[in-house]
This record gives structure tokens, sequence and C-alpha cells, in this order.
């Protein structure tokens, strides 16, 4: 039973994304961007289903499981920064996206004035797909995790279930597929996530036992202050505000704010997706204290896969089909929009001009994009919280800030732009490799301090000359 009900969402939401197909307009600008027609509901749905992936299922899950009421300065700290990027960035991202004609992030970099704009926009493609791929993997994998927990199937099962259907509606319908589809998948994962969280207080016996459960097993589950900071915990939470403006770095979520209709539309999408937002995640740590007061042996236990354990020790079959197709869910509407930017880099900015507008090319690349991203699935790492935070930093470092300041009209000229795109990735990948200090500050702060830093340097040069 738990099967039918699972494979009767995925199936709903397939046809969702094909019969976007009748909508289509045939044309590369409506594969990639939807002719920028999108409402603001929709807009705000699909970004949340897309930002709020299998990090949230999965991730932001398991890591309150292990570290208790603290992860909600993750929370905090991420919609801040995310509040930040809507409110100042993405009106005027809009807006210069159309001025300029573009359809993908590193064509909108692209533009610096200067014959070094080719170089810019094929390094940001590069760096895109490489990273993007590796972060769709990721969502693949949390999918995986789930089936396997459940029905006992391989990880790569799930891999390829979640792959294929990802390109059967991407292909059908572009962008568009992938926003009708998440519009939907939000829906079931909110209503999965809070079917959830009442019946684990139920089990409990209520909000006050729950809490005097976790005092018993460890008090330092009930601390909001994380223990053993570095840096302190004003340098915790604003690494987290850091990795929420980091958004501004992410493709698969800013593609929603070009390809909105209108720049006035987006104060309306803005609160739609931060009241939708901050219902979903404050169900995630609800659900992963949940986890630690019923499945408590972290020392065996994968805190990864405490959401499809804890469903299937709590619900009717027919409730376990609807989570896991709420977490199947989130990690499709992430991929999908991951593997069409990545296709998009690729058939749009890495390939000569000439092929730009070659609608049934776009369509390729988006086949060829998801059986690399499968094949990382199946051959890379499984840990789906530290692929998706890497992957996260480094976009956020080497393109957040150019997105930024591009968008904000503040001149950035080729050779800078690629400076600060290396310093973002350089800082990011020393900071890990430094023990204790990405566990004490999140690497996207450093990550976009030092990108800013060069165009600091820059701006003082060109004063004194």
């Amino acid at each position: 039973m738990t099967a039918i009900t699972f494979l009767f969402f995925l199936f709903c939401f397939t046809l969702i994304g094909v019969a976007s197909i009748r909508a289509s307009k045939q044309t590369t600008d409506d594969y990639l961007l939807a002719g920028r027609s999108v409402s603001p509901l929709f807009t705000a749905l699909s970004a949340v289903a897309t930002n709020n992936s299998g990090f949230m299922f999965i991730g932001l899950i398991g890591y309150t499981y292990a570290v208790g009421l603290s992860s909600i300065w993750i929370m905090v700290g991420w919609i801040a920064g995310d509040y930040l990027a809507w409110r100042w960035i993405y009106p005027h991202l809009r807006r210069e996206s159309e001025m300029r004609d573009v359809a993908t992030v590193p064509s909108y970099l692209s533009h610096t004035g200067d014959r070094y704009g080719p170089a810019v926009m094929r390094i940001a493609a590069v760096i895109l797909i490489v990273f993007l791929g590796v972060y769709a993997a990721a969502q693949l994998n949390a999918g995986s995790k789930a089936l396997h927990t459940l029905f006992g199937w391989q990880y790569e099962t799930g891999a390829i279930i979640g792959a294929v259907i990802v390109l059967v509606y991407s292909w059908s319908g572009g962008i568009r597929a992938s926003i009708w589809t998440d519009v939907a998948q939000s829906v079931v994962m909110v209503a999965a996530m809070l079917l959830l969280v009442i019946s684990i207080v139920v089990e409990v016996g209520g909000v006050p036992a729950a809490i005097e459960r976790l005092a018993e097993i460890d008090p330092s589950l009930l601390t909001l202050i994380p223990a053993n900071l570095k840096f302190g915990f004003a340098a915790f939470l604003l690494s987290w505000i850091a990795a929420g403006i980091g958004v501004t770095g992410q493709p698969h979520v800013i593609i929603r704010a070009m390809a909105i209709r209108s720049v006035t539309a987006m104060s309306t999408a803005r609160r739609v997706y931060f009241l939708w937002y901050t219902l979903f995640s404050a169900l995630a740590i609800a659900v992963g204290l949940g986890a630690r007061i019923l499945l408590d042996h972290p020392e065996t236990f994968d805190a990864e896969l405490a959401l499809p354990i804890i469903s299937t020790q709590l619900l009717h079959p027919i409730l376990i089909g609807l989570i896991l197709a709420g977490l199947f869910a989130a990690t499709m509407s992430t991929a999908d929009s991951q593997v069409l930017a990545c296709s998009a880099a690729f058939t749009q900015d890495l390939l000569p001009e000439r092929y730009w507008k070659n609608y049934i090319l776009a369509k390729m690349g988006t086949a060829l994009v998801t059986l690399l991203t499968l094949s990382i699935a199946l051959f890379g790492s499984q840990n789906v919280f530290g692929l998706v935070v890497l992957s996260w930093s480094i976009l956020a470092s080497t393109l957040g800030p150019l997105i930024m300041l591009h968008s904000l009209r503040r001149p950035v000229s080729g050779p800078v732009s690629i400076l600060m795109m290396v310093a973002g990735m350089a800082a990011v990948f020393l900071w890990r490799a430094m023990p204790g200090y990405s566990d004490a500050v999140y690497e996207t702060l450093p990550g976009m301090a030092a990108g800013f830093l060069v165009y600091l340097i820059s701006q003082l040069n060109q004063k004194k000359r």
C-alpha cells in the first residue's frame, strides 16, 4: 500500500510536468525562462520547493537530530539572509536580466564592458555545471536513502527513478514544467511534514512531555547557543546569514526571479515565499527533535534516515507513502531546476553562439546533464548534508558577489570578475581545510568576503589612478 501511494504521487507529479507542454511555445527562451510570465504565487511556491530540497527533508532533520534545538540558528540565519536577497537583489536582477536579454546566470555576468566577457561567462558556466551538478546528485541520493530504508531497494534504484522522472517532464516543458510540478510538490512537502509533526506530538504525549524527554536524553539538546564555537556565536550566526544571502549565487533558485512576470509582482511572491518557507523550516526542526526522542541511538544510527524510519513507526502505510512522496518531491523539485540550469549553461554559455537559439539542442543538453548527474549520484558520495553545504558555499562565494554587484549596476571588469571567482572558491576550500573552522563559521562567509575584498581592492586601485 505504501508503494502504491508513493507511485501514485510520482505519477501525478510527472503528469503535471508533461501537461505543461501544452503551454510551451517551443522556443529556447520559453524553455529556459517560461517567457518571463510566471505568476507571483507560482514563483513563490516553486522557489520554496526548489530551495528546500533534500537538504531540508534529510539534511536539516538529521542535523537537528544530532545537535538539538541549536539547529534553529541555521533556519534563522538562512531566512534572514534570503530575505535580504529577495528585498534588495531580486527586483534589480529581474529588471537587469530582461534589459540584457539573457536567460542564464553566466550570460548575465558576461556584461563586463571589456573583451573578457566571454571568458567570464565560460568560467562561470564551468563552475555552475560542476558544483550544481554535484548538488543535483545529492538530491538524487537523498531520495535513494529514503527508498532504501522503506522498501529495501538498492540505492541505485531511487536515483534512477528520480532521474528518469526529472528528465521526462523537464524535456517536455523546461522551466515551466519544473515550476508547475514545484507548486504541487511544495504543497505535498508541507502537508507531509505537518502530518509527521502531529503524529510525533501525539506519540510523545504533548509538547511539554517532549521537552522533558529531550532533557533526559541530553540537556544540551535544548541549548539554544551551540557550545565550543571557535569564533563565538555572533560569527556563527553571521555565517548562516551569509549562507542565506548566498542564494543569490544559486542559479536554480534565482532563475525564478528572472522568470516572474514583472518587478512589481516580486513583493507578493516574497510574502508568500517566506510564509511557506518559515513554516516548512520550523516543521523540519520539530521532526528532527521528535526523531531524537523516539530513535535515541545516535552512535549507530544514520541521522539522515530519521524521517523515513520514524514514518514507518508512527503512520499507516498509506500515510507513509505520502511522507515518502513529500521527501521525493523535495529532491526532485530541486534536482529538476538544477539540471535545467546546468543544461542552459552548457548549451547557451559553453557552446558557440550559433547554437544558442536551438530549441532541440537545449533539450538534448537537459538529457546529457541528467545522465551526468545520475552518474555522480551512483558513484559519488552519499552524504547529502555535506554535498549540499559544499556546493552551496562554492556557488554562493563564486557567483553570488558578482550577481549582487551586477544587479546593483556596479561596474565589474572581466579580470576582476575572474579574480573574484577564484578568490571566493579558494577561500571556501582553505576554510574547510582548517580543522574546526567550518563547524564554527560556515564557509560561505569567508568565501563571499574574499570575493568582495577583491572588488574593494580593485576599486581603491582605480581611484588611485
